[in-house]
């Protein structure tokens, strides 16, 4: 997440900062949803590869431990709401990690299949396949406990926090969700490319999780401005933050501060947001810096919007870039690219970018690269000090969550061991909320 409550829009007479770069249907067109979802056909035939594994690799490899061989039986026998339901036991947002999980590092990756043919089961698709049918249904699929009379306070309706409140609230607990932005949601709502989560599917699966009950959200309320965690604490029975990670870090290197120079996740949350992709400015040479997933969201999304040239320039190898190499072949396909073992030195302009200059292991002179719009993709950090433990940059947690503070828990990105993947902060969620109840309930 970004710092602020808004991300505010560049000039858009920054030279070489246009709109329309690209007819507006031709960029609709673009931002089609990546992943198509599954005839129910199709759902058939993907779960017939599935050879329904004892100790299971995938679910191994799956952090909130989904039953993958049981929801993919489910399918093959025709219950793909069935299916749906044991997901979401494990994983109440397993509709978003259907479409955004890196599952050719995850469950795909240690499909037995995948190593033995290398073709894995489509476990990413079936599960949308599953979760959809659920979701397209009347009602929600759970059924709150009897109310326990206890108050939880969850700060960040990102996944974590979201994934905490439904398991809280289900257990018969009330909960606030505390979310600085206007919209909850998080990663999912502001900073993931917007051809992955088509449809505003994160604000929808934001309503369906609330189906639950006994969930307030209470949007412009930030940890550090008009909330204090003494005064949560004070005020709730227990904690849990959710934060993610509100700070960018910054590029020590001259003229950083040049106009045409962002953070790459302000340009994916102006993606996310407008209402016409067509009428958002790029630059005709765009370079972005990093190589993980936010670089290689803005990459692509930078080409899709019709940018003549992008380049994702990494300042290690390829074998040591965070992304996956399916997202790294899934720029190249769109025409990025890729350049590594570059660092940049200085940016060059006047007053607005122009070029970048880097240094490269093999060369003695700079390495020039021409630019009108640079992308900062170099990581963010924990903001804010609430007088909490740390562990490196990050919120210092024991166990499933419990901070140095009493009544408070963490998890998602703002905690330590927290690795920027969806699925990964619903387990945290999930785990932690487990663990603030029988905290709750202990001794009846």
């Amino acid at each position: 997440m970004t710092s602020g409550r808004e991300c505010t829009l560049p000039n858009a007479m920054t030279p070489g900062l246009v709109p329309e770069r690209l007819d507006p249907q031709e960029i609709r067109d673009n931002f089609a949803d990546l992943h198509p979802p599954l005839s129910e056909h199709q759902a058939h035939v993907a779960a017939d590869r599935c050879y329904f594994c004892y100790d299971a690799p995938c679910v191994t490899a799956c952090p909130t431990a989904i039953d993958i061989p049981l929801f993919i039986r489910q399918i093959a026998t025709g219950r793909p709401e069935d299916a749906g339901r044991t997901i979401f036991e494990q994983n109440i947002l397993g509709g978003m990690c259907a479409r955004v999980c890196p599952t050719e590092n995850l469950c795909e990756g240690a499909c037995v299949r995948e190593i033995a043919e290398g073709e894995p089961v489509q476990i990413g698709l079936l599960q949308r396949h599953a979760t959809d049918s659920v979701m397209a249904r009347q009602g929600h699929p759970f059924v709150r406990s009897a109310p326990t009379g206890r108050h939880v306070a969850v700060v960040g309706g990102g996944p974590a926090g979201m994934a905490c409140a439904h398991r809280l609230a289900m257990k018969g607990h009330e909960v606030t969700v505390y979310e600085a932005r206007p919209k909850p949601g998080g990663l999912n709502e502001y900073g993931i490319a917007a051809y992955k989560t088509v449809d505003d599917f994160a604000a929808r699966e934001v309503d369906w999780l609330l189906g639950i009950g006994g969930i307030t959200i209470e949007t412009g309320r930030a940890l550090g401005e008009d909330l204090t965690l003494a005064e949560l604490v004070e005020g709730h029975d227990a904690v849990f933050l959710g934060l993610g990670l509100g700070g960018v870090n910054a590029l020590n290197a001259p003229g950083s501060d040049m106009t045409g120079v962002e953070p790459a996740v302000h340009f994916i949350e102006r993606l996310r947001q407008a209402e016409e992709k067509a009428t958002l400015p790029v630059g005709r040479n765009v370079v972005v810096i990093g190589g993980g997933m936010t670089a290689v969201d803005a990459a692509v999304q930078s080409k899709l919007l019709g940018a003549a040239s992008v380049t994702l320039a990494y300042r290690k190898g390829r074998e040591a870039m965070p992304a996956s190499r399916w997202e790294q072949d899934l720029a190249a396909s769109k025409g990025v690219q890729l350049v590594f073992d570059v660092s940049p030195v200085e940016i060059r302009g006047n007053g607005a970018v122009t070029e970048i200059a880097f240094t490269h292991p093999e060369s003695e002179a700079p390495v020039l690269m021409q630019a009108d719009q640079v992308l900062l993709a170099i990581g963010q950090r924990l903001a804010g000090d609430q007088g909490l433990a740390r562990e490196g940059a990050k919120i210092a947690v024991t166990g499933p969550g419990r901070t140095s503070l009493e009544k408070v828990w963490a998890g998602g990105d703002c905690a330590a061991g927290g690795d920027d993947l969806t699925v990964t902060a619903v387990a945290n969620g999930r785990d932690a909320a487990e663990d603030i109840h029988a905290s709750l309930t202990a001794g009846g």
